[in-house]
């Protein structure tokens, strides 16, 4: 019965339409019952009749007919939940049908029921081996892709033969499955299916006429270069070829979408080519100019094309930086976050959130749209901008983004992203906190918005910088435990009566520093801050025991400090004597005990101010001799070691004696203490931790000792950080002065003009934006500026609070109304409490003049670049372009936090000088598959010009590396003073030991600092000209056939990293 245009029949309608019209899930389970009986019967083989009946011949031939619907109902079955097991074994004999239809039905419904443990499985294998021999393309089609879903592990043996005959098929359809279906074999058994076997099919598929097929064997080269690179570095010459291919438009139009050819292609190919050049200065040499054309080409105002261009920004901030695809690809981005479409906002802030890691300057561009996108009612768009304000958070726009965050976090009810942000705040405020006072402040917000889901190391943290203090001045540490303790105070008195509903961690600190440091308040008594703490201690209070500890503890405290017991105390440590919590019961008993017997030893019962002393132990109880001795005189029994005679001891004595077996008897190690453990509170300025989990003090991550946050520390009596007593190895310096910015380089000329018009915020002028971001034409001059209202001059201000620090030698942000002192200090003030002094700072000397740069001026950016130099003959228009001799001094570098905690690298692709030109790329005569197969046409990739290797020593415009001759401590401290930074990651056949990682670092003109053998690592230190230091730190990991190096190079000079680098790479290759 045909019904509604589809072949069901009037059984499987009505099934339809009551499961689409139940009401409820037991309804639903009640239709789905009465199928699973229907079924049953209709797929019962035939009891009455012999096989020669006429009965049995026509329900047999009807049987055929309705098998596929009856096995599709079985599919609605197991869908809702049900078990339709009876069923399998119908679906498995339909496989074998000779029919196609049937066939294709029957591995449908194994593929999507059988469990991988099914012992049916097995009985498919001889029915796939069949298919796979078959003539009939459908059949072959119909085995493949049985034996993708249905095989496993055990099975892959039986049938991987047969399908890899199939890769030379003369069916493209049959090509293009097949090589999925190795991959999935080489996922179950790469025993059987070597990774070699697999990328020798796959380098012979990717050359495929076909375009469909080629297109199939890119999403397993992304899966196997994901996991190891190395073997496709010699793809990429043949993955230019066809993305330049594809831009010209010779594969069929049938690839088209909107206009872009093959958008999918060249986003998998760009992808790739992302992957294989990531750290690799030589690899990414190849790709330069591809992915400048493909930028260009795809921007045609179309959502396809949008997406070709949001993935060559990805790749952009992926491989070894390039200024000049950089700036196009700040450019893209200004256009997709300055559009009016939310899609297209998103993009733009997600590839910005990209590239500010390493090129921070290209957010301050933004300034007002950012704040635009932050202020935005959709949340997505809200998320997403927060994460870029966490990527680019330094030491001066830190209080700004927490204070968005913390604002964010009040109005969310999103429990990850809560829980997110949550872990952002604790971080940027523990590496960026200004000074100790605003650290606390924001770590008690945070408390009170999200206290659930901070860890309990961030409060032992704060509990133990209260308690250290600084450390260079008693009154400084007096003046932060007095503004402690007036912020809590004020807490409680803002919220009378539902205080207790504050989060736990936050009653908790609360109550400990209260405890602690009580009598420091100002702007209350003693018997004030005694009378909150039992409001809250009260048995009515429903909190937890553990909070009622710290309550109880901290009333002990004070009432010792007092002198005397009031009633209120009395009358809560009196009701806890009869709680049902031991522990509890136990400490008011003995306070109880102590208060009426031995009033006087409560003060060294409970000192003042002796949290992070270390208590004296007397592990031989040497207090109670006199109190032994006076028994032992009374007739006392001395004590008397028992004999080691039980079976214990028997079987210990016989493992002593045999070694080879018995317990371990060694203790444990003892346990760190607190104040150990918080030795990071009192220094580390520049380290940050390398074991996850471990938590950093205040101030102690990268950024820490930048030029604002030193501002903070000339009074030795003020607020600050505590940066002492701690050896800075392998970070910043405790004091690094910013270096002036360097004056910008001059543009070049354009060499690679595309005929292809933007269509996204294109000027009328029909100039190229990408081609202009890469300074290759200048702008007209912009018409005069509306004057300013009041609502943009707030929002302005803002935004310079939020990028202060982005730019090197922008102006720091504007200082905060006087009406934001703190709570605590404008109380003091108004009780007419004095609070401990602190000496006036001496005055700061006069600053050089410099010049002023305006943030929120945007007409800077639109002044035209001084005309470029002639480009000589023979140029490589993708190489960067060469730097002066001598730059007056590295850029501030931006320290920003990334998800993985990665180092991105900073400073952009120096251009190599004229001794060290970029290195060639590995010769492609034989190794080329487009080459090979004579696919290349008329594409000619010229060679690059070949790196001299008269001398081993590096030369920087003709002035030798010299060898710095420092201390592993001081290569530690001038390591976080480098702002330029090239990672590289080399597989070497001949540099395989760290001695012959040493030997050429020394025979390049460094000195040999350290060999760290335990770890395969070494470090070493060079100086080019007196002026520009370098350092190199690389890690030798033995394996195979040779080693991987990862090789870190910093120097203070951007122009010499680069051409470094790369030098040194084709020494170690």
């Amino acid at each position: 019965m045909a019904t509604g245009g589809v072949n069901l029949s009037k059984e499987f309608f009505e099934l339809l339409k009551a499961i689409g019209e139940s009401k409820s899930k037991q309804e639903e389970d009640r239709i789905i019952a009465k199928e699973v009986v229907r079924l049953k019967q209709k797929l019962e083989t035939p009891q009455s009749g012999g096989m020669g009946s006429p009965a049995a011949t026509n329900q047999l031939l009807t049987s055929k007919k309705r098998a596929k619907e009856f096995l599709v109902r079985l599919l609605y079955v197991e869908m809702l939940g049900h078990d339709g097991s009876f069923g399998y074994i119908k679906a498995v004999e339909m496989a074998a049908s000779s029919s196609l239809f049937h066939k294709r039905t029957g591995y449908l419904v194994c593929s999507a029921c059988l469990s991988p443990e099914h012992e049916f499985r097995f009985m498919l294998v001889n029915q796939m081996q069949r298919d796979l021999q078959s003539s009939n393309v459908l059949e072959i089609c119909g085995g493949v892709l049985a034996a993708t879903a249905l095989i496993t592990e055990d099975m892959v043996p039986a049938v991987s033969g047969e399908v890899m005959k199939l890769i030379a098929h003369d069916s493209d359809t049959v090509r293009k499955k097949v090589i999925i279906a190795l991959h999935r074999f080489h996922q179950l058994a790469p025993e059987t299916v070597t990774r070699e076997d697999l990328v020798e099919k796959l380098r012979k598929v990717l050359c495929d006429r076909d375009p469909s097929v080629m297109g199939s064997s890119l999403n397993v080269i992304e899966a196997l270069a994901a996991e190891d690179a190395t073997v496709f570095k010699d793809l990429i010459p043949s993955l230019v070829s066809i993305l330049k291919q594809i831009g010209e438009h010779r594969l069929p139009s049938d690839y088209d979408y909107h206009r872009v050819p093959a958008p999918w292609i060249q986003m998998k190919i760009v992808r790739i080519l992302g992957i294989v050049g990531k750290a690799d200065a030589a690899a990414s040499s190849g790709m330069y100019e591809i992915l400048m054309d493909c930028m260009t080409k795809a921007d045609v105002g179309v959502n396809a094309g949008y997406a070709v261009v949001y993935e060559c920004v990805k790749t952009i901030a992926t491989i070894y930086p390039n200024p000049k695809l950089l700036d196009a690809a700040g450019e893209a981005i200004s256009r997709f976050i300055r559009s009016r479409s939310h899609n297209l906002k998103y993009l733009g802030v997600t590839g910005l959130a990209m590239i500010v890691e390493g090129n921070p300057q290209y957010a301050a561009q933004h300034q007002l749209v950012v704040m635009d996108c932050l202020e935005d009612p959709d949340e997505t768009l809200q998320r997403k901008t927060l994460d870029l304000l966490y990527r680019m958070t330094n030491p001066v726009n830190v209080e700004f983004i927490t204070e968005r965050i913390l604002e964010f976090l009040r109005g969310s009810t999103d429990l990850f992203l809560k829980n997110v942000l949550t872990k952002r705040v604790c971080s940027v405020a523990e590496r960026y906190a200004p000074n100790n006072a605003w650290y606390i402040r924001t770590i008690t917000q945070l408390f009170e918005v999200s206290g659930d889901m901070v860890k309990q190391e961030v409060a032992q943290n704060l509990m133990t910088l209260i308690a250290e203090g600084t450390g260079d001045s008693e009154e400084a540490d007096m003046l932060l435990r007095q503004n402690a303790v007036e912020l809590y105070v004020g807490l409680l008195r803002d919220k009378p009566g539902t205080a207790t509903k504050l989060p736990r961690i936050l009653l908790e600190t609360i109550a400990w520093v209260l405890g602690e440091y009580g009598y420091l308040s100002a702007v209350c008594t003693l018997d004030d801050v005694l009378k909150e703490l039992c409001a809250l201690a009260s048995v009515k209070a429903r909190l937890p025991n553990s909070t009622r500890k710290f309550m109880l503890s901290a009333v002990f405290k004070l009432v010792s400090q007092a002198g005397t017991c009031p009633p209120h105390a009395a009358t809560v440590i009196d009701e806890y004597t009869r709680s049902k919590d031991t522990d509890l019961q136990q400490r008011c008993l003995e306070f109880q005990t102590l208060l009426t017997t031995a009033p006087q030893i409560l003060s060294q019962v409970f000192p003042v101010d002796a949290s992070a002393e270390d208590l004296a132990v007397d592990p031989n109880l040497s207090f109670l001799n006199g109190y032994v001795q006076q028994a032992i005189a009374n007739g006392a029994r001395p004590y008397e070691k028992p004999e080691d005679d039980d079976d214990d001891d028997d079987f210990m004595d016989e493992s002593a004696t045999n070694k080879g077996s018995g317990f371990k008897m060694t203790p444990y190690e003892k346990p760190q203490t607190p104040a150990a453990a918080m030795a990071a509170m009192r220094g580390m300025g520049g380290a940050t931790p390398s074991m996850p989990g471990v938590s950093l003090p205040p101030g102690a991550g990268y950024g820490a000792s930048t030029a604002p946050v030193q501002a903070n520390t000339g009074a030795p009596g003020a607020v600050q950080l505590n940066t002492r007593n701690v050896a800075n190895v392998w970070g910043k310096p405790q004091a690094a002065a910013a270096a002036p910015a360097p004056p910008p380089p001059a543009a070049t000329s354009n060499a690679f003009a595309s005929p292809g018009a933007s269509s996204f915020g294109a000027s009328s002028t029909g100039t190229n934006p990408y081609l202009a971001a890469a300074g290759m034409s200048s702008a007209p001059a912009p018409p005069p500026e509306p004057p300013k209202t009041a609502e943009q001059l707030e929002k302005e201000r803002k935004a310079a609070a939020l990028f202060g620090g982005m730019i090197p030698g922008a102006a720091p942000p504007p200082p905060a109304p006087a009406s934001a002192m703190s709570a605590a200090a404008a109380r003091a003030a108004a009780s007419g409490a004095t609070p401990v002094a602190a000496p006036a700072p001496p005055p700061p000397p006069a600053p050089a003049p410099a010049v002023e740069i305006d943030l929120l001026d945007m007409s800077a950016w639109d002044t035209p670049a001084p005309a470029p130099p002639p480009a000589a003959a023979g140029i490589d228009i993708f190489a960067a372009a060469p730097l002066p001799a001598a730059a007056p001094a590295a850029p501030p570098q931006v320290e920003t936090v990334s998800d993985d905690e990665e180092e991105a690298p900073a400073g952009g692709l120096a251009a190599p000088a004229a001794p060290a030109p970029v290195p060639p790329p590995n010769p492609i005569d034989n190794l080329d598959p487009f080459a090979a197969e004579g696919l290349l046409g008329d594409v000619q990739d010229a060679p690059l010009a070949s790196l001299s290797m008269g001398t081993q020593k590096f030369e920087f415009n003709g002035v030798p590396l010299g060898p710095l001759e420092i201390t592993t401590a001081q290569f530690g401290q001038q390591w976080g003073s480098c702002p330029a930074v090239a990672p590289l990651e080399v597989q070497s056949s001949k540099v395989t030991t760290l001695n012959a990682f040493m030997d050429v670092c020394s025979n390049v003109g460094a000195y040999k600092v350290e060999s760290i053998v335990s770890t395969n690592e070494g470090i070493c230190a060079g100086m080019i000209g007196g002026t520009h230091v370098v350092l190199i730190h690389g890690k030798v990991s033995p394996g195979g056939m040779g080693a991987k190096l990862n090789v870190t190079v910093k120097s203070t000079d951007p122009s010499v990293t680069g051409p470094l680098a790369m030098y040194m790479q084709t020494l170690l290759r």
